[in-house]
């Protein structure tokens, strides 16, 4: 199931200093960022094997989560914030700040075949881009 973990962050006058390390298995293969847009949703899918840690480094969004036992509602609001998702959690973003971007780390290269678009259930939202 997919969990918040707080990154290390070093404070200093010079600004902060935010470290992300071992928290994905494996090696981080692929990073892209989304720019969200209020009123809009992303996502809407889980993968066969790969690994994901979302950070949202300016504004926020909110991400929906279901791994086919429980189902659970994240807050990214702080950039030091990181959601681990394990590849089961299906996954829609929204509630995105004009102002948001979400960074995306993943363990593995773009495969259109680890993408996996049908819902555990009926209640998962739907999503409008």
């Amino acid at each position: 199931m997919a969990k918040i973990l707080q990154l290390s962050t070093f404070e200093s006058d010079a600004g902060d200093l935010t470290v992300f390390e071992k928290i994905l298995p494996g090696d981080i293969k692929r990073v892209f960022y989304i720019r969200g847009k209020e009123g809009h949703e992303r996502g809407a899918h889980r993968h066969l094997k790969t690994w994901q840690a979302l950070i949202c480094i300016s504004g926020s969004c909110r991400v929906w989560v279901d791994n086919n036992i429980t189902q659970d509602f994240f807050q990214l609001d702080s950039p030091d914030k990181c959601l681990l998702l394990a590849p089961e959690d299906w996954h829609v973003m929204d509630e995105f700040t004009d102002s948001s971007i979400l960074l995306v780390l993943a363990n593995t290269q773009y495969d259109q075949d680890d993408y996996i678009f049908e819902p555990y259930t009926q209640s998962s939202p739907t999503v409008n881009t």
